[in-house]
């Protein structure tokens, strides 16, 4: 049985392509890059600001599907991720530094970085042990953001202007950014899509299934997760440059643990395990805050329940109602 698993893990998926499998995530992609010509129909800058703000935390969705929904790893920290990429991006402003591919690998670096020290200790644990310490992890980056004084501290700390990108002022242009986003978000898919299909990506939902097993047949199993915890965590922090970038301000409220709440919450929402699931997840949450935002003032007490019957009645999140109980990448 466990030469069969590693057998299993070890062979490449030969199945026909399935045409339907490509058509959700097409759609999806078509309809954000189409977008800004119906945005010149209406409010140009608030379409394509919506736009991208949604595009952004798609972004980090993914990254956290990646390890929640293909390696069952719950973070309630995720968002810490989100905030040092930002704050990689503020304080490199501050500091005389706005080419933006600095800002972004630095950005990827320190929440890399971040993710492999935090990671090496919570993958040890499993269960609600993990999402503790994940969330200790997480409140401990947001306590850090809010004593640095010299960079706002609590109060954020607002940049002077977006980064420039080899030396011009591209992503000033609110229609020039909303296209970097989205590249970034077609890369991000794209990348964790080429992760999932290959080897590792079979074994990370392998261990997902029964990591006890997967050690037996000689797998790292701390390893794989490892690796997997360190791309979603450098992911995040390329969505907190671009947050950073498109708000022009930097705030700890970007770590906060309800932050991390509202990222899983998109996750399960769009359907676990399906990286389009993350994304779709991502535009219904915020247009959903968005549209009652505007029509009550306690908003999210319509909110809240809303969510729950989704959880509870719609099985696999918006991907399975579109797909019909089948899911796609």
């Amino acid at each position: 049985m466990s030469a069969d698993i590693a057998q299993a893990v070890r062979t490449p998926l030969r199945r026909p392509l399935d045409p339907r499998a490509l058509a959700v995530p097409l759609v999806v992609f078509a309809a954000l890059a189409l977008l800004p010509a119906a945005a010149a129909f209406g409010a140009t800058s608030y379409v394509l600001s919506l736009g991208a703000r949604v595009m952004i935390f798609a972004i980090a969705a993914i990254s956290l599907d990646l390890i929640l929904g293909y390696g069952a790893m719950v973070s309630f920290g995720h968002a810490a991720y989100l905030g040092i990429g930002a704050y990689a991006a503020g304080i490199l402003m501050a500091e005389g530094v706005d080419d933006a591919l600095l800002g972004a690998g630095a950005a990827i670096a320190a929440s890399g970085l971040f993710a492999l020290v935090t990671g090496y200790v919570s993958i040890r644990t499993k269960g609600v042990a993990f999402i503790m310490i994940t969330l200790a992890f997480g409140q401990m980056a947001y306590f850090v953001a809010n004593s640095l004084s010299e960079y706002g501290g609590s109060d954020g700390l607002t940049m002077a202007s977006r980064s420039t990108l080899l030396g011009l002022k591209l992503l000033k242009n609110d229609l020039t950014f909303y296209y970097v986003v989205l590249a970034c978000l077609a890369g991000s898919y794209l990348l964790c899509r080429a992760v999932v299909a290959a080897r590792f990506g079979r074994a990370l939902r392998a261990i997902r299934e029964n990591p006890v097993r997967m050690a037996a047949v000689g797998y790292d199993v701390e390893r794989i997760r490892l690796v997997a915890y360190v791309i979603a965590g450098m992911i995040a922090g390329l969505s907190g440059f671009l947050l950073a970038n498109q708000t022009e301000f930097v705030s700890p409220a970007y770590m906060a643990w309800q932050r991390s709440g509202e990222l899983i919450v998109m996750v399960i929402l769009g359907g676990m395990g399906s990286l389009v699931g993350a994304i779709l997840g991502a535009v219904a949450f915020l247009m959903l805050e968005e549209t009652l935002s505007h029509l009550m003032e306690h908003w999210k007490v319509v909110f809240g329940p809303l969510l729950v019957l989704v959880v509870l009645f719609v099985r696999g999140g918006l991907t399975g109602l579109l797909a019909g109980g089948k899911r796609h990448g």
